[in-house]
C-alpha cells in the first residue's frame, strides 16, 4: 500500500509540473560568409549563373540563402527570349535543400538553338537577377569569340579581370580550373590584401569547401561573369588539393584523413556550385556548327598518376604513366578526326615541349605538366601528325603566365622533323594568382621571359608578370589570339590594358603578330 501512494504522489507531482516543449521556432542559417552578403540581393547573393549550352538546352544556376534552417525550399525559374520576360519560353518550380546546399541546377531542355535566353529565378518572395546565356548555333556562324580563364585566388585580391569579361560581347567563357584554392588563411596570398580566406583553416571537408565556394560567388566581378555569359568548365588541381592526381595529392597529408573521401567532398561541391551538366565523365565536347568543336579534357582526376619529382626516375618514360588513360585519349582522338572544323582543347597543363631555364643538367621540365608523361604525348603528337590534322587550338591554364606556342615534337634536336609545328597553344595568365613577379621583381622577371624565348624558339610570346585573360575570336579564316591585362587586383578597378594579338592563319600552326 505505501508503494502505491507514493506512485499516486508522484503522478500528481508531475501533472502539476510546467514541463518545457520542444521549441517549434525557425532555427537562424549562421554561415560563415554571411558578413559579405550584399542585403540588397536576398536572397541571391550568389547571383545566377549558366553554362554547359548546347543546342537545344542549358544548365541554369542559382543558390538561395534562405534566413532559417529549412529542409526544402521552393523555387521557381523561368526563362524567356527577351530581358523583359514578355516571351518566357519555359517555367516550373523545383525544390532545394541542404542536402544540395541551397544550390538550384536545371537542365533547360526544348530551346532553340543559336539563340540568346535571358532568365531569372523566384524564391521566398523575392526575384533574383536576369541572368543572360545562348544556346549553341546548328550551322556554321560568322564569327565565335570565348574569354578564357583560370587561377583565381581570393587572397591575391578582386577578381577584376571577370569584371572586364563580363563587359565583352562572348558565346562562352571556357574557365581552365583552379577556380577555388584550398589553402588556409595567409598560407598563398598577397600579404597586402584586405581578403582572407573562409574558412581559415585549409578546406578538407564538404563543409569547408561548400564555404570557400560560396565566398568565391561573392565577389562581384565572378558574379558579373556568370550572369551575363555561359561557362563552360573543367577543374584543374586546386578545386581539390594542389598537384591532385587519380589516388591522391601533393597537398593532401595522412592527417588530412582518406583521400578518397576528400576528392568525394570536393567533387561534388563543385557539382554543386557550377553550371555544368553532371554525368559520369567531366571531360566533354561541344559543337558549334561547322566552325568549331570544343573538347573539353580531364587531366587530372580521371585517370592521372602520380608526378614525379625527376626526369632521372626510371618510371619516366614507362607505359603506364598516363594523363588521359586510354578511355579518354581514345575519345580524344576520335573527336579530333571529326570534321574539318576549328579544334579547341580546353587543356589544363602546359602541353608543349618548354625548356624552363636550369642550371643544372636533366631538368627544366614542368613534370606536373604534359613533359612529365611523355609517353601519352606522343601518341598524341604522332596520331595529329600521321592523321594531318589542321586548325588545332590548345588552350592552357595553370600556370599564371601568357604563352602563345608553335607546337613542336622536340625542342632539344636539330630535326626538321622535330621542329615543323602541327598545333598551336596559347596560355592564358592567372585571373589573381600569384605569378613570376610574386617573389621577384619585373626586371628580373622581364630577363627570365627573355630565356624562355631564347631558349625555345617555338614560343612567340610569354607574360609572365600581369593578371588577366585571353580574348580568342575564330572566324572560317582565322583566329585571333588577344591577351587583355588588368592594372589592378587590391582594389576593384575598371581598367585593362591589351597586351599582345597573334593571329593564326586557317590551315597553318603558325603565329602571326
Amino acid at each position: 500500500m505505501r508503494f502505491v501512494a507514493q506512485f499516486a504522489f508522484l503522478i500528481v507531482v508531475i501533472a502539476g509540473c510546467q514541463i518545457p516543449k520542444e521549441s517549434t521556432a525557425p532555427k537562424k542559417l549562421v554561415e560563415p560568409v554571411a558578413g559579405l552578403y550584399d542585403s540588397a540581393l536576398r536572397p541571391f547573393y550568389h547571383g545566377v549563373a549558366s553554362g554547359d549550352p548546347l543546342r537545344d538546352r542549358v544548365i541554369i544556376w542559382t543558390r538561395v540563402t534562405p534566413t532559417d534552417s529549412v529542409d526544402r525550399l521552393a523555387v521557381r525559374w523561368e526563362i524567356s527570349t527577351d530581358e523583359n520576360f514578355n516571351n518566357v519560353v519555359h517555367t516550373d518550380t523545383l525544390s532545394t535543400s541542404p542536402a544540395h546546399d541551397y544550390t538550384v541546377k536545371v537542365d533547360v531542355t526544348g530551346l532553340s538553338a543559336g539563340t540568346r535566353y535571358y532568365y531569372r529565378f523566384n524564391a521566398l518572395g523575392r526575384s533574383s537577377m536576369v541572368g543572360r546565356t545562348k544556346t549553341l548555333p546548328e550551322q556554321s556562324p560568322d564569327s565565335l569569340k570565348f574569354a578564357v580563364a583560370s587561377c583565381a585566388n581570393w587572397e591575391f585580391g578582386y577578381f577584376n579581370p571577370y569584371a572586364r569579361i563580363a563587359e565583352k560581347d562572348l558565346d562562352a567563357v571556357i574557365h581552365l580550373g583552379d577556380y577555388i584554392y584550398e589553402y588556409a588563411t595567409g598560407r598563398y596570398g598577397n600579404k597586402d590584401s584586405d581578403r582572407k580566406n573562409l574558412p581559415a583553416h585549409e578546406i578538407v571537408t564538404l563543409s569547408d569547401y561548400r564555404t570557400r565556394y560560396s565566398q568565391y560567388h561573392l565577389d562581384a566581378g565572378l558574379r558579373s561573369a556568370r550572369q551575363q555569359h555561359p561557362f563552360i568548365t573543367i577543374w584543374d588541381d586546386h578545386e581539390v588539393a594542389n598537384d591532385v592526381y587519380n589516388q591522391g595529392a601533393q597537398n593532401h597529408q595522412p592527417e588530412e584523413g582518406d583521400f578518397m573521401t576528400r576528392r568525394q567532398a570536393a567533387t561534388k561541391a563543385y557539382y554543386e556550385w557550377m553550371p555544368i551538366r553532371e554525368g559520369e565523365k567531366l571531360y566533354r565536347a561541344f559543337q558549334y556548327g561547322d566552325l568549331c568543336d570544343l573538347i573539353m579534357l580531364d587531366e587530372r582526376l580521371e585517370a592521372r598518376v602520380k608526378p614525379l619529382d625527376s626526369l632521372n626516375d626510371p618510371a619516366y618514360a614507362k607505359e603506364y604513366r598516363t594523363m588521359l588513360g586510354q578511355e579518354q585519349l581514345d575519345w580524344f582522338q576520335q573527336q579530333l578526326k571529326q570534321g574539318g572544323r576549328w579544334k579547341i582543347i580546353g587543356n589544363q597543363v602546359m602541353f608543349s615541349p618548354l625548356q624552363q631555364p636550369s642550371d643544372k643538367p636533366n631538368t627544366g621540365i614542368n613534370l606536373d605538366s604534359w613533359g612529365g608523361y611523355p609517353l601519352e604525348r606522343n601518341k598524341l603528337a604522332d596520331f595529329i601528325q600521321t592523321n594531318a590534322l589542321k586548325d588545332i587550338v590548345f588552350l592552357t591554364g595553370d600556370t599564371h603566365a601568357s604563352w602563345a606556342l608553335e607546337v613542336v615534337n622536340d625542342v632539344r634536336t636539330s630535326s626538321n622533323k622535330n621542329k615543323a609545328p602541327y598545333a598551336i597553344e596559347l596560355g592564358t595568365t592567372s585571373v589573381s594568382s600569384g605569378n613570376a613577379n610574386e617573389n621577384a621583381s619585373d626586371e628580373d622577371v622581364k630577363k627570365r621571359e627573355a630565356k624562355f624565348l631564347q631558349l625555345n624558339p617555338h614560343l612567340k610570346f610569354t607574360n609572365q608578370r600581369d593578371h588577366g585573360y585571353l580574348l580568342l575570336t575564330l572566324s572560317p579564316q582565322r583566329a585571333v589570339a588577344q591577351w587583355y591585362y588588368v592594372d589592378a587586383l587590391l582594389k576593384i578597378d575598371n581598367a585593362e590594358h591589351l597586351g599582345k594579338r597573334f593571329s593564326i592563319p586557317r590551315g597553318k600552326s603558325a603565329l602571326t603578330p
